[in-house]
């Protein structure tokens, strides 16, 4: 990046958050912006291709913390010019000799915490009070992050699934090879900058370096451009992956899949994707985090007399459990290992809760089975306790 893109852009405004915004915050803005403006739901709107870069690159450096740091102390030092002055400052609310670090010699020979902040601002500084050391912006740069989202089946988030998805993105242009040029003829170094992409202002005792105005920081001049990118050198690009969703994601989970992104630019890394996961309800299976869950319906007679029966797992055959005498309605057992994969390779655990199911229809004799228990345990009043509790309150 630039030194005018962190003097002149301001990421939180457009992505919408105040300075002090957490970084979930962040994050949460931009998914909501990324899905407004996303190239896949906004075909031939340039205008929100536009924004929808602009809102990937604020993303890029305030989600990254280390870049987030040299965006707001660039922006600190040099994008609000207030603060108090201090000695040999030149004029800036900073030390020069606390800014590089270091000794006088080191500083002057471009080592130590100097060179960093050279790096950081493409060829800042110069303690001579010459020429900048230049940097240039043709070296090799990171694609972008894309976000997708992809909808699921409750089993296929719990055991994992390979999803092909379609990804819409910015590549060098095929017609031109990312040169910007119309096919047959070739850039021509530009004479301004001599192919660094970067121009010095001199500003007294340090000169100020940004990317050349007659190249726009390509380094390159193209005099017959390509018609597909009209010379930018970037078009957009559509590829379909296969794409491998880790078991137990949740939904409203979001995976990152490393360099699945955008792809880089001059011999670059590409980007990341970033998939957003919608899981399907199951009809029988629930999730409590790593835990399966699910509801068994048991007879009046296996709950109070104890029962073996036959409890349904997500694959596979079906398991025994066996219920104990006297299992009151809505009571709980856990079922080890049938649940949800660790990322140790271990499971969670399936939690049954029983439901006594109560006959809608009975015949004669189960009418007169019944009506010999209700008369065998008529002396036994469940709710006498909860009558004598009620008035003592």
């Amino acid at each position: 990046m630039s030194t005018k893109d962190y003097l002149e852009k301001d990421y939180y405004a457009v992505l919408g958050v105040p300075k002090s915004a957490t970084a979930e915050e962040i994050k949460k803005a931009y998914r909501k912006l990324a899905r407004q403006y996303h190239p896949d739901t906004n075909q031939g709107d340039v205008a929100k291709e536009t924004k929808f870069k602009e809102i990937s690159e604020a993303n890029d450096v305030l989600s990254d913390s280390k870049r987030r740091k040299e965006y707001d102390e660039a922006r600190a030092l040099f994008g609000s010019g207030v603060g108090g002055q201090r000695p040999g400052s030149g004029g800036f609310p900073f030390d020069f000799g606390d800014l590089f670090g270091g000794t006088a010699s080191q500083q002057q020979q471009g080592h130590g915490a100097g060179e960093r902040l050279g790096d950081l601002f493409g060829g800042l500084f110069n303690r001579g009070g010459g020429s900048a050391r230049t940097t240039s912006t043709t070296r090799p740069r990171r694609g972008q992050d894309i976000e997708s989202e992809v909808t699921l089946t409750f089993t296929e988030a719990v055991e994992g699934s390979t999803v092909s998805l379609r990804l819409t993105s910015s590549a060098a242009c095929t017609a031109c090879s990312g040169t910007g040029a119309k096919a047959g003829t070739t850039p021509r170094v530009c004479p301004t900058c001599e192919g660094t992409g970067a121009a010095s202002r001199n500003l007294g005792n340090f000169a100020f370096s940004e990317p050349c105005r007659d190249c726009k920081g390509r380094g390159l001049l193209v005099d017959d451009p390509c018609p597909v990118c009209e010379g930018s050198g970037r078009a957009k690009s559509t590829r379909n992956i296969q794409a491998r969703i880790p078991a137990g994601v949740a939904d409203g989970q979001r995976v990152k899949l490393k360099a699945k992104g955008a792809p880089g630019e001059n011999g670059g890394p590409a980007g990341d994707l970033y998939i957003l996961a919608h899981v399907k309800p199951h009809a029988v299976f629930g999730r409590a985090g790593d835990n399966l869950t699910i509801t068994v319906p048991v007879t009046f007679s296996e709950a109070a007399l104890g029962a073996e029966i036959k409890v349904p797992i997500l694959k596979g055959l079906p398991v025994t459990l066996r219920i104990p005498t006297g299992t009151p309605n809505g009571r709980t057992f856990r079922i080890r290992g049938r649940g949800v994969a660790h990322k140790d390779g271990t499971k969670g655990d399936l939690l049954a809760t029983v439901e006594v199911v109560v006959p809608k229809t009975l015949d004669d004799k189960s009418r007169e089975l019944l009506t010999e228990f209700n008369t065998a345990t008529a002396g036994d009043d469940p709710r006498a306790d909860l009558i004598q509790r009620a008035r003592s309150e």
